[in-house]
């Protein structure tokens, strides 16, 4: 199902929240189209409207303060874009940096997307005891960066500008 970006009155990126979500959200007069699919339509009996990729709300809505994005598994597949940090290759699990046995925590600093075989030939080991050097450094998203991340790569693809990722990512 695809996922609609959800912006605050202030343009301020908040949620994504399902096509049908959205839909409703515009049709209840509670947010507007900023970016449509090119060639998506959502059509009703008596509705006719692009369906709509990022959306405003039409008021402020006070969220409270976030510093960090929460560390999931999931969100670390997806920072990585599910490349291993070894190979390259298609990544299906995580790994981390310093093993749990070792005090590694599950924090984005210490975690890497990892293809199964690589993950399972580096064990129990820190990259340098296994000879297995990182492609890139793991990084920690911003709440916003994270949010965008979510969306997939063919989402992000045709977003304005305006709300293009830090090099970072």
């Amino acid at each position: 199902m695809r996922e609609t970006l959800v912006l605050n009155a202030s343009f301020e990126p908040l949620s994504t929240v399902t096509l049908n979500r959205a839909v409703v959200l515009v049709l209840q007069d509670k947010a507007v189209v900023e970016q449509a699919h090119p060639e998506l339509r959502m059509r009703g009996a008596a509705v006719d409207i692009p369906a709509p990729r990022v959306i405003r709300l039409c008021r402020y809505v006070r969220v409270p303060f976030r510093r960090r994005a929460p560390w999931s598994r999931r969100g670390v597949l997806v920072r990585d874009r599910h490349r291993c940090a070894y190979c390259g290759r298609r990544a299906t699990t995580v790994d981390h940096v310093v093993p749990r046995s070792h005090g590694g925590q599950d924090t984005w600093l210490n975690t890497v997307a990892s293809c199964a075989e690589d993950n399972h030939r580096k064990a129990d080991r820190t990259p340098e005891q296994a000879g297995m050097p990182l492609l890139r450094e793991p990084f920690e998203p911003t709440p916003a960066d994270a949010m965008l991340l979510a969306l997939g790569a063919d989402d992000l693809a045709g977003l304005p500008d305006w709300l293009a990722l830090d090099d970072a990512a």
